[in-house]
This record gives C-alpha cells, sequence and structure tokens, in this order.
C-alpha cells in the first residue's frame, strides 16, 4: 500500500482574472477549489492512474473537512489526525502572472504530532511512504526525521519530496525515491546554480550515499534519472504551461504509478516527466489520458 504524508495542507482557491487591480472592486472570470498539498496531488494523480494509497497529515475545521469529502468522492483513503483550527486556504490569482497568497496552517500539538508518528508505525515492510511538502511552523524541526525513522524501522520505502535542511535529514535514511528540482540540488550542495555536468556530478554522489532513485527536475529544460543501473536524461514534451502547482507531485505520482505496474525504469521515468508535463498544460492535475498521450513523446538518452 501507499501512503501519502502532507503535514500541512491546504484548500487551493485558484481565481482567474483578466487584470489584477489592487485597491479596485475585481471580479473573476472562473474559479477552481481543490484540495491541495504535495503528499495529497501524490495521491489525486496516483488514483487517475489506478493506484489506491491513503492519505495521512493533519486537517482541521471546515477545510479540512472540504478535503477528506473531496478526496473520497475521488475514491481515495484518508487517515488524517483532526486538529483544533483550520486547515489553511491558499489564493492563486491568474491574471496574465500568477499571484500566491498562502494561508497560515493550524497549531499542531504535541499529541496530534505523536498521533501521526503511531500512523506511521503501524505501515507494515514493503509500503510506501510518501513524505513531501513543507511542515507547519509549530511543529518540531525534526518531525520528518521522527517520521522517517518509524518508517525504516518498519523496513517501509521511503520516497521525499522536500527542500532545505529536512530533505538533507531524510537523503541520510536512503530512501527508495527522492526527487529534488535542480535549485533543491543546488542548495543540498551550497550552489547558486548547477550546470548539467553538475547536476550529474551531485546526482550520482547521492545515489552512492544510498538513494535507490533520483530524479532531478528542471522544469521545462527536462529532468535527469539517476540509478545504480543507470543514469538518464529526459527531454520534457513543449506546449502550453497553464499550471505552475503540482507538476512535481504528479511526476513522483508517475514513478510510483509506473513502477508499482511493473515496467523497466526506463519507462517509469518517462511516465513521470510526462505526467508533470500533462499537469502544467492543464488547469488541474493530470490525468492518465493526458499522460498517455504524452509519453511517447518523452525522449530519454543514457548518460
Amino acid at each position: 500500500m501507499i501512503y501519502t504524508c502532507t503535514l500541512n495542507p491546504s484548500v487551493d482557491y485558484i481565481v482567474h482574472l483578466d487584470e489584477l487591480h489592487v485597491g479596485e472592486l475585481n471580479r473573476s472570470l472562473k474559479t477552481f477549489t481543490f484540495p491541495g498539498g504535495k503528499g495529497i496531488n501524490v495521491s489525486r494523480v496516483l488514483k487517475r492512474f489506478g493506484v489506491d494509497s491513503t492519505a495521512l497529515g493533519f486537517v482541521g475545521g471546515f477545510t479540512g473537512g472540504f478535503i477528506e469529502s473531496e478526496l473520497r468522492k475521488e475514491g481515495i483513503a484518508c487517515d488524517f489526525v483532526h486538529v483544533p483550527g483550520q486547515t489553511r486556504i491558499n489564493v492563486k490569482l491568474k491574471a496574465g502572472r500568477e499571484t500566491e497568497i498562502n494561508g497560515e496552517g493550524p497549531m499542531i500539538a504535541d499529541d496530534d504530532a505523536t498521533q501521526l508518528i503511531a500512523k506511521v508505525g503501524a505501515l507494515s515492510a514493503g509500503d510506501v511512504l510518501v513524505l513531501a511538502g513543507s511542515a507547519p511552523m509549530s511543529l518540531s524541526a525534526d518531525m520528518y526525521e521522527r517520521l522517517a525513522a518509524r518508517a525504516v524501522k518498519r523496513r517501509v520505502r521511503l520516497v521525499v519530496d522536500t527542500s532545505g535542511p529536512a530533505l538533507e535529514a531524510l537523503l541520510a535514511c536512503r530512501p527508495f525515491l527522492a526527487k529534488p528540482n535542480h535549485h533543491e540540488l543546488a542548495e543540498l550542495f551550497g550552489a547558486a546554480v548547477l550546470t548539467k555536468k553538475e547536476i550529474i556530478l551531485y546526482g550520482r554522489r547521492l545515489v552512492e550515499r544510498g538513494v535507490e532513485h533520483l530524479i532531478v527536475s528542471m522544469g521545462g529544460a527536462g529532468a535527469f534519472y539517476f540509478g545504480r543501473e543507470a543514469t538518464l536524461f529526459a527531454e520534457a514534451p513543449k506546449g502550453t504551461v497553464k499550471n505552475s502547482v503540482g507538476a512535481g507531485d504528479s511526476m513522483v505520482a508517475g514513478f510510483l504509478a509506473a513502477w508499482a505496474s511493473g515496467t523497466s525504469i526506463e519507462e517509469a521515468f518517462a511516465y513521470s516527466v510526462a505526467a508533470g508535463s500533462a499537469t502544467a498544460f492543464s488547469e488541474d492535475l493530470c490525468t492518465k489520458e493526458e499522460v498517455e498521450a504524452l509519453v511517447d513523446r518523452v525522449h530519454i538518452v543514457h548518460l
């Protein structure tokens, strides 16, 4: 079973405008409301590929109830810890350029954190746990490490999609899959930017340190895959970018869905890149049909 963990989920409220006039009344052209958060996005894309998962994390109030209701409508199992306060609302204003206003998440008490750690401690060997996104400020800085330690003890496969100190700490747990983007990889090694040669150098170094599968995404410039058996580069399909949210999460889901079906690493990587591109080209997260329409346009090179 795949479990996704989102420590700071959100209700994503997306507003399309012709033009944003600050300090004046603005009328929307269209709006969308989605359950948000990186782990939740992974669960939603997995379901579209026909792969079941259970969403873990913290939710609170009517906004948390909305997230649970929407996920269950999509057939996604939920096992959230319920907390006082409201799950945050993130507003994304699209008027030519995109403006984001991210809300503040609820306070997470120590008892709430302990409940989530216990849920992870009940997972079984061979399960997959996706740790994705940022953590609320009210949680201890080592929350991800505590979750990962429980998972490793249970011989659960870890998937890591976060950044900064949390990413560095989780890489020490020898994850099954990690998916930093090129900016996060540069930060990890104390660099401002990385050339492609440096990405290859540092990617291979992380595999030597115990990461089983590593995908480094670069948006429209493509992506790298690193593993014990191969180093690959994929050119991303060309298209009109409509959505900046969830492309990286879709890459994680695309790889896991293909891997779960027993495909080759090359095909799993191609599905990962196609899924990220399909989400970038649509208003919501990608569908299986959109991904399969793109996957043959992903050109993979062995390095």
